[in-house]
Order: structure tokens, then C-alpha cells, then sequence
């Protein structure tokens, strides 16, 4: 059965974080909706998927609280459901960048709405940068953005500390997967003095979703935390899979090369692979196939992702 995905967030005091997830849960359950909800003092930040009925009804759940009234939130559909089990977990950020201090409830930088973002990208005196992780970027990102080669958001403000000067660069233009990075990433930049600072927004999800792909300024694909692994325009499935060990993006030659073994090793994480690992690597896969055996119409198993955005 097909399944809506739903991804929303949104930065709003919520000092009752920790009163407000046993009710969360409840509900989602109540609805067999599955996926991973944060909350946090300094906000929410969720990616679900269920029915039409599953999802339209958790939405309408956290709007009836007036602080979530306006929650905005992007769709894409799923021929299968992909997550295993609905959480709902309390963070100190619901996207973690280490700076107590940055509150984006309080400033943020320049929103651009994705019919807006190509004339922005593409003025010379503007530095584009993408903001998610390394192994993000690899597999796709917007012409001219730079790739600051960070293993976790948590580096983000190491490479604006190196790389990036308020002086020099006038006008800083960033995006990322749903526009939730964006959102801090911006908030500290011009706490850093920066003065022109933007952001898509809606992420790079709502670009390719609106903007024709004859248009388009993106190259390659786009990884998402679920079991898609990536998009591309019009939210359509692409070509990676996931490495079941590593959690890393996987493409068809990576798939055929001598280090991969599926759901044990993958060249990326080969290198790092121990006999110890590989053993137990290997038993976790016969155990999940036996368990497929025994139940009918079971999906794929559970990724091992990266840090996301839901962090």
C-alpha cells in the first residue's frame, strides 16, 4: 500500500517538551503511524509516514496546539512503508549544531522561495553553500555550492570559522535537505557578523518538487533518511541504495565492486571493516532473513543511517 511521507519542523519555545511526547506517541500509534518525532525546548522536527488518513490526522493532532497552528510540512509517497516503528524521542536540539547560544526563534536569515533561488545561485558575488554532510553532497548538489566536507553539523561552525569571512564574503546563500539546517546555519552566521545571509527555503525537497527539471540548477540526487536512500525532480525515486552496515549511499558500481558484500562491507566502509564486525554484520543479515521467512509481506530491513537532520 502506497504511503504518504510527511517532514515538518519548526523552531517555537516548548518548554513542556518532555509533558508532550507520551500524548504524541499515544496518538501516532493509535493511527499506525510510523517514522521519528523531536521535540525539544526549542521546537519539533518529524518525519512520518502512514495512510492519507494516518497522516492528515497526527497533523491535525499538533495544529490543534496553538504553538503548531501554522507547522508547515513536505509530502512524497512511498510504494512501501519506510520505517519499522514510530518514535518520539526528547533532544537538546532537534537538529544538533553544539551552539547553545544560536536560537533561531530569535533571528534567521533571508527566506527564498525555490522559484527565486536560480537567479540567487547564480549571481557571482554570492557563496553558496550546502550545509548537509559529506556523503550527502556526493551524490548531488546545486551548481557553484561549496562543499564544506563536514562529517556532522556539529563541524558547520569550524568550517565558517576557516573558510568564511564577513568582510570578504558579503553575501552567503545556503540550503540543505528540508530547510531546517538552514535555519540555525543562518541564525549563527549573522550572529558571526555576516550580513546577507539567505536560505532556501522549503530545502532542496520543495526545490525539486516545484521547479521544472528543463529549469533546474541541481545536479545529481538527493539523499533522504528513509528507505528511498534519494530523489530527484518531482520527488521521484532515484538510483542509490543504502549500505546496510554503514548507512552510506550506495550506486550501482559501488554495488559491484570486490569490497561490497551486501549487509556487511561497501567501498566506503571496507577500509574500517574488522573480522569481529564482519561476523556479526553477518549474523544480523541471517537473522533478518529468517525473520522475512517466517512473516509474509515484511519490508526491507531497518537502515543504519547517518546523523540526519533529524538530530
Amino acid at each position: 500500500m502506497t504511503q504518504i511521507v510527511a517532514t515538518f519542523y519548526k523552531f517555537v519555545s516548548l518548554p513542556d517538551a518532555a509533558e508532550t511526547q507520551e500524548p504524541l506517541l499515544s496518538y501516532c500509534l493509535a493511527h499506525n503511524v510510523k517514522g521519528t518525532i523531536l521535540l525539544a525546548a526549542e521546537g519539533i522536527n518529524g518525519t512520518i509516514a502512514a495512510t492519507r488518513d494516518g497522516i492528515d490526522a497526527v497533523l491535525s493532532f499538533l495544529r490543534a496546539d496553538v504553538r503548531f497552528a501554522d507547522l508547515e510540512h513536505k509530502e512524497s509517497s512511498a510504494d512501501s512503508p519506510p520505517f519499522e516503528r514510530m518514535k518520539v524521542r526528547l533532544k537538546k536540539e532537534i537538529v544538533t549544531l553544539g551552539v547553545p547560544e544560536v536560537d533561531p526563534n530569535e533571528q534567521v536569515g533571508t527566506y527564498v522561495f525555490p522559484q527565486e533561488w536560480n537567479a540567487l545561485i547564480s549571481d557571482p558575488e554570492v557563496t553558496v553553500i550546502d550545509t548537509r554532510n559529506d556523503y550527502e553532497v556526493n551524490i548531488g548538489s546545486f551548481q557553484r555550492a561549496q562543499n564544506p566536507q563536514t562529517r556532522s553539523f556539529r563541524q558547520f561552525p569550524e568550517y565558517v570559522e576557516q573558510n568564511l569571512n564577513p568582510s570578504k564574503h558579503k553575501k552567503v546563500a545556503m540550503f540543505c535537505t528540508g530547510g531546517i539546517r538552514c535555519e540555525k546555519a543562518s541564525s549563527f552566521l549573522l550572529a558571526q557578523g555576516f550580513a546577507e545571509v539567505y536560505h532556501l527555503k522549503g530545502g532542496i525537497l520543495k526545490y525539486l518538487e516545484e521547479v521544472p527539471a528543463e529549469e533546474s540548477l541541481w545536479e545529481g540526487e538527493c539523499f533522504v533518511f528513509d528507505e528511498r536512500v534519494a530523489v530527484v525532480h518531482d520527488l521521484e525515486l532515484g538510483t542509490y541504495d543504502m549500505c546496510r552496515s554503514c548507512g552510506h549511499p550506495i550506486s550501482e558500481a559501488d554495488k559491484a565492486s570486490t569490497q561490497y558484500e551486501e549487509g556487511v562491507s561497501c567501498p566506503h566502509c571496507f577500509a574500517d571493516l574488522t573480522e569481529e564486525k564482519r561476523k556479526r554484520q553477518q549474523e544480523k543479515l541471517k537473522q533478518m532473513e529468517l525473520a522475512k521467512n517466517k512473516t509474509k509481506g515484511v519490508s526491507k530491513p531497518k537502515s543504519i543511517h547517518h546523523q540526519s537532520e533529524l538530530s
